[in-house]
């Protein structure tokens, strides 16, 4: 357990931290399977738009590296392409 007073802060707000996080990637990843799960091209500018969006948001915020985050947009955008 700690035993400073700042220790005990750090550790409420690693918690914090780490539910937030947490929350992000989950919604990154609901956002990527529904690129994924669509047919066909019409509907798949919004939801491709919207995981870049995310994408992009936890890149900046430290949550993802921005390596990831443009391996993935690079690959969602490969496969909205490739449908017909």
């Amino acid at each position: 357990m700690a035993n400073h007073k700042s220790a005990l802060k750090r550790i409420k707000t690693s918690e914090k931290a780490r539910i937030a996080n947490r929350q992000y990637r989950s919604r990154m990843r609901t956002a990527i399977k529904a690129v994924l799960s669509l047919e066909n091209k019409e509907n798949a500018g919004p939801k491709l738009k919207e995981a870049v969006s995310i994408l992009d948001r936890l890149s900046i915020r430290g949550i993802i590296h921005k390596n990831n985050a443009a391996n993935q947009k690079s690959r969602l955008t490969r496969f909205v392409n490739s449908l017909t």
